[in-house]
Formats: C-alpha cells, structure tokens, sequence
C-alpha cells in the first residue's frame, strides 16, 4: 500500500484491491501496429504490458484532477494526460525535463513563471494543444478549489502565442514541481463541463501517447494512439487491472500475469524474486514522504492533544517496520517523522537525538495529569465514558492492517480500546477525504524538503470541513494557525535562514501536538518483470519513479522496448 500517489502523490500515490486474474490476450490493438510482427519477433509477447494495483473494483472515471478517480488509483492518467515538464520525485532538487513546455522560467522571487508551449503537441482528437488549453487549465484549477489539491493561490494568468504566464502574489519556492507538472486538458472538451470535480470524464481527450479503449470495473484497457507527437510507443497496449487484495495481487506478479506494479509484499524474495530471478525486479526508492497514522483531530477525546502524545508514546515503530512492513519500508526513527539519513540536515537541534522510543509509564502520566482516569482496565475520559476508536483501511492492505493490529494492542495498556475495520479502497478513499474517520494508516506528500511532509498533515490552507471532500491535504483536520503560519513563512522565506526557523518551528508543532503518528518512511517503488520488457528505471539508472501510479509512468512506458529472447 502507499502514495499516489500525488502520490502515493504517495503521491506516494496507492495500492489496494479489485477482482479477477488478467489473461494476456492473444491480439493487441491495431493502433500503431505496422511493427506488430517486429515487435513479436523482438519477443514483445504481443506489444501487452499488464499492470496490476490490488485497489478493488474501480468505477468508471477518468477525471485525472482527482484522488478517487480510477485513472488516478490505478494509474493510467498519466499516460493519457501530459504535464507541462517532468519532474522526477527520487530527484526533486533536480530541474525537470521540457514536455509540453518547451521552456520556463522563474523570476520576482518566484511569483512569476511563464512557459513557451511546444506546437508539436495534438490532442487525441487531432485539435492542436495550445498555450490557450494551458492557460484555460489553470484558470479552471484557479477557479475550482476542489480541483486545486495543492491548495496554490493563483493570481494572473494570460496567454499570447505561444507564451502562458502565471502570477503569484507569493512566493511559489517550494511548489515549483506542483506548479509545472499540472496536467493539461483540452479546452474545447473542458470547457462545457459543468463541474470539473464531479465530472467522470468517461470519453477522455488527452495528449499523451494512449487512448481509453475499454473499462469495467477490474480491467482497464488503453491503446496506443494512432499518432503521438513524441513518435511510436513499442508498448502497444496497457491492460489495468485492480485485483482484490495484496494476495491476488502477488499471485499474478509471481505467474508473471501481471508485469508491473505497487504492493506491499511480506516475504518479497520468497513469494515474487524467486519466481523468476532472472526477470522479477523489485526497486523502492524513497523521498522524504511517510506513512503514519492519521487522526481526526475534531472528533472527541481525539481533539485532546494528551490524548494523541499518549498513543504516541507506547507505538513501537520498530516492531511495526519488522512485522507489518517486513523490513521493506525504511524505518522511522526520530519523532519528527523526518526520514533518516535524507532527513538529517533538516532537523531542529533540539530533536537530533528525538529517538522514537516506547514509553508506557511516560504516557500514563501525561493522561493522569491531563485529567483521565483509568477504572477497571479502562481509560474513562472527562466525562467518564471509556474511550475507544476504530481503526480503518482498505481490506487486504496487510502491512497497513497488521501495523493497525499492533497499534491496537499497544493501547491496551493505557486501557484504550481500538477496533480495525477494513473497507473497499473506494469507499475508505472518500471516507478519508470527507473526514469520516477516527483514525487511519495513510502516507504523505514528498519533497525536496520535509516541507511537503507537514504540509500535507497540518496545513491550514488545506483545512475543509467534516463532509466536505479535502483534495490530497489536512485529512486530519487539524487546525493550528501556527503550523499554518509557519509553513506560509517558510515557502515565502527570503534565505535560507529564514526557512530554517520555520522548519524547526513547524518540528516542534508535529512532536508537541502529534496531528499523526509517523510510522514509516515511504517508498516510492515497484515490482516489474524484464521477461518482456526492458528499460526500466533502477538504482543504477534513477531517471524516474519506478511506480506506475507516478507522473512518470509515462515516461517509463515511452522507454521500453522488447526483451531480446
């Protein structure tokens, strides 16, 4: 399990569930297919690259502006829809490479960016892309907060030839990346939607170098485009598909069913390398994103920051990253939530030695001073009613249940009772987007910096309230106008300096006030097989995420070429 995204994005963009084992067809599209036999000759099975994510039934939507979307859970918007430059999340110090934009600059202290937009570029309908469709892009995430999960104050944006400049009242220093990998839609489709955050998007228009050729709710079908302003894609055809757990999941990738994914696999060598040492690779890359547990700070006795320090104190992260995360996830080890060793330079000196121990006697004494009391085994809380939540995830995301499992047990011995409910990956995806939630197992942002990590969690900009859908952000509602406050300090800091008092500011409000409880660093990788194809990114060659529901996957996709047999 893990990030979309947006990134898992996240991400860590996601993972999680949906039925049936994908047969490899015998038949391919005809879409680009006058190299159909050279293809096969090259031992490109039949031009088939299978994906699996274990995310459950998907419904029909392809709004690529949406967490809960299936192109976005499953990962094929971004092989339909393009962004203006490609940014890479292993390396996001790096500049990012030219797409839609041929060029870009930065300038007034980062409020200003303007982009010259390729004339190479058509939309699948054969219309030309223009810096209009750019422009009326961001005007209609400007105009749609829904759609703005970022939460980025657009100010101007104008268009002439070629050229598309926005404008800031801010700085934008630390959403360079956010800003210039915006996905692009048409406006002559866009434009006559009514509601783009609602809008299911069923016949999709993209620019990128795949077309929507089929949906049911397991398998998900994409051809490649009768032309691509790139050139020919060797991969002829995408088939998605959402099995229903982590299980099926890695019982089609150890069949070789299924190529390429994102699950977590307890036994990864066992149950998937072994298969076929030869062909089955496995890479997980990190940034500075986490998993964690989030809570829902405005539900009773969870808005009580003793409460949240309490739990805090008796997790033991070491056993959660052995026993739920099978060593896979790299381990937490400074309350901070800030993943060592890429982390280090970032700590406040107060936490460099802010190791996440287990404290049971600690937390009993911060509930006792707090005003709890413990009666019959139970935590009673101010009113006297013991107190207890329900833990949720997705069913079959094993590490996230287990880790939740172990929690669970852990607070116990302060006498709270925890219960864990599993869901379909659909319905705990709104559930925590709508703030209907005591407590669940989720990942955060990444960035160059930890910046994106405590934005994601403690955000003001991003706060919405309970029933109304909070796009990629402040799930956990927390509500602190001095996180909020600093995090505005920092992305608009003049120097260096000035960034790292509102860093080490924004540390202190995350160890003191506990909105979530880091449990890991997140990985951004994958499972994938060079049975049939090669040119996958790696540690020996980084140029990208390896994980299909990252922007990247596009550019994956545009490398590979047949295995030769």
């Amino acid at each position: 399990m893990s990030p979309t995204r947006s990134t898992r994005h996240r991400k860590l963009q996601v993972l999680a569930a949906a039925t049936a084992v994908v047969a490899l067809a015998a038949g391919c599209s005809d879409a680009n297919s006058k190299n159909n036999q050279e293809d096969r000759k090259a031992g490109a099975a039949t031009g088939v690259l299978n994906i699996g994510m274990p995310n459950g039934p998907q419904t029909n939507n392809s709004n690529p502006f949406l967490g809960t979307s299936a192109a976005n859970s499953l990962g094929y918007r971004n092989v339909m829809y393009e962004p203006l430059v490609m940014t890479n999340p292993i390396k996001p110090a790096e500049k990012g490479k030219p797409w839609l934009a041929s060029a870009w600059t930065w300038s007034d202290n980062f409020t200003k960016v303007e982009f010259t937009v390729t004339d190479k570029a058509k939309w699948s309908d054969g219309k030309p892309l223009t810096a209009e469709d750019v422009a009326f892009t961001f005007q209609m995430i400007k105009d749609n907060k829904a759609i703005n999960g970022n939460g980025i104050a657009y100010d101007g944006i104008e268009s002439s030839g070629d050229k598309v400049t926005l404008t800031f009242k801010e700085s934008q220093f630390v959403n360079q990346n956010k800003i210039v990998s915006t996905f692009v839609v048409p406006k002559h489709i866009w434009s006559k939607v009514k509601d783009p955050a609602t809008e299911p998007n069923r016949k999709p228009i993209g620019s990128g170098p795949y077309v929507l050729k089929t949906f049911t709710p397991q398998t998900t079908t994409l051809v490649a485009a009768p032309s691509y302003w790139k050139g020919e894609t060797k991969v002829k055809e995408l088939r998605y598909t959402s099995y229903n757990d982590n299980s099926a999941q890695t019982t089609a990738l150890a069949s070789g069913k299924s190529e390429w994914s994102f699950v977590f696999l307890p036994d990864f060598k066992k149950l998937y390398i072994d298969k076929d040492p030869e062909n089955h690779k496995l890479w997980f890359p990190s940034g500075l994103g986490i998993h964690g547990l989030w809570f829902n700070t405005t539900k009773k006795p969870f808005d009580d920051v003793a409460i949240r320090r309490a739990m805090e104190m008796v997790v033991d992260r070491h056993a959660i990253h052995i026993q739920a995360q099978a060593t896979l996830y790299p381990e937490i080890t400074n309350k901070t939530g800030i993943p060592q060793p890429a982390g280090e330079p970032f700590l406040a000196p107060e936490y460099k030695d802010a190791k996440t121990t287990v404290d049971v006697e600690g937390a009993k004494k911060v509930l006792k001073d707090a005003g709890y009391k413990l009666k019959g085994g139970k935590l009673l809380d101010k009113s006297g009613k013991p107190i207890t939540l329900t833990l949720t995830d997705p069913a079959g995301w094993n590490d996230y249940i287990t880790g939740l499992q172990m929690m669970a047990e852990s607070w116990k011995e302060l006498g709270i009772e925890a219960k864990v409910k599993t869901q379909t990956a659909e319905a705990w995806t709104s559930d925590v987007s709508n703030g209907k939630f005591d407590a669940t197992l989720h990942w955060t942002n990444s960035g160059a910096t930890p910046y994106d990590l405590y934005q994601n969690v403690m955000d003001g900009e991003l706060l919405q309230p309970i029933g109304k859908a909070a796009q990629l952000g402040n799930f956990g509602r927390f509500d602190s106008p001095e996180a909020t406050k600093a995090l505005k300090e920092y992305a608009n800091a003049a120097d260096d300096s000035a960034r790292t008092t509102a860093l080490n500011t924004l540390q202190k409000i995350f160890v003191e006030q506990v909105p979530m409880i880091p449990t890991a660093a997140a990985p951004i990788g994958a499972e994938y097989s060079t049975k049939n194809w090669v040119g996958w990114p790696d540690e020996s060659n980084p140029y990208g995420s390896p994980q299909p529901t990252q922007q990247n996957a596009l550019e994956i996709v545009l490398n590979l070429k047949p295995a030769k047999k």
